[in-house]
């Protein structure tokens, strides 16, 4: 992947060094790696509120050129959605990506930074603990800066579903189902995430220089954080029916989905009977 150099959105809020407090409790080993994992990519931000976490949020040596990246990356998502969003006669408003570490409030509750990445449709913020890249490498072993813009864009793959009202939708429709059937729609509110980081990758494949090696690195991120890889780790076995996220197989077929076709309409992933 092509970015160094490259133009910077400006869409950029910077409070690493400013952190409201500390998380409360603790999860020891694998824990940490579940936690972190489930709610990268989680749709439902109250989350943030109920998972309890240990994190230091100690700078990672890295930060200067993760904060480059991402400026880089968060650039390209807004040109490539802007572009989309106008063919469909529509404008995008894009999201401020917000940088920290220790712990950061937003307008859907309090995070520490062993959390993640993360989108909060209550103020249209993607949150991003730069150290988060180092722990992809070393605890989940999602290695390369491609598994890096693949996190940044199927955040705002949220961001889109936020401006689309489907996140709004699926919330509302939650509240009134069983525990079984909600996790089934929070899949598939996670799996179009990731169809539309696809359809960003299809689009960014010139300005990005992407290769093969780049998708690659797409796919083994999105099989890291699949559920079944997931329960695997932490139990030793898997239970589907409590799926918040979507398999592994899930995961990178449908961002496959989208970076083949580059087409959003294709990514209605609540129509299908089939995930």
């Amino acid at each position: 992947m092509r970015w160094s150099g490259r133009r910077q959105s400006e869409n950029i809020e910077d409070r690493r060094g400013m952190s409201p407090g500390k998380a409360a409790g603790g999860l020891g080993g694998v824990g940490v790696i579940i936690a972190i994992a489930y709610a990268l990519f989680t749709g439902d931000t109250s989350v943030l509120n109920q998972i309890a976490v240990t994190g230091t949020g100690a700078p990672s040596p890295n930060e200067a050129e993760y904060k480059e990246f991402s400026a880089v990356t968060l650039a390209d998502t807004e040109e490539v959605w802007s572009n989309l969003f106008k063919k469909s006669g529509s404008t995008y408003k894009p999201p401020k990506m917000v940088l920290f570490n220790g712990s950061v409030e937003s307008a859907c509750g309090f995070a520490s930074a062993a959390v993640g990445p993360f989108y909060c449709g209550e103020d249209s913020n993607v949150y991003l603990d730069l150290g988060f890249f180092d722990q992809m490498k070393g605890q989940l072993g999602a290695k390369g800066d491609f598994a890096q813009a693949y996190v940044i864009a199927h955040e705002v793959g949220h961001h889109v579903q936020n401006l689309l009202g489907t996140m709004q939708k699926v919330h509302q429709a939650r509240s009134s189902m069983s525990e079984g059937q909600a996790n089934q729609l929070s899949v598939r509110l996670e799996l179009q995430a990731d169809f539309y980081a696809g359809v960003w990758a299809h689009h960014a494949r010139e300005m990005a220089g992407l290769d093969q090696g780049d998708i690659r690195e797409a796919m083994e991120a999105a099989s890291a954080i699949g559920d079944d890889t997931l329960q695997k780790r932490q139990q030793g076995y898997v239970v589907p029916d409590a799926f918040t996220h979507g398999s592994a197989e899930q995961r990178m077929r449908w961002f496959m989905k989208g970076f083949e076709t580059g087409d959003p309409k294709q990514g209605d992933t609540f129509s299908t009977s089939r995930l």
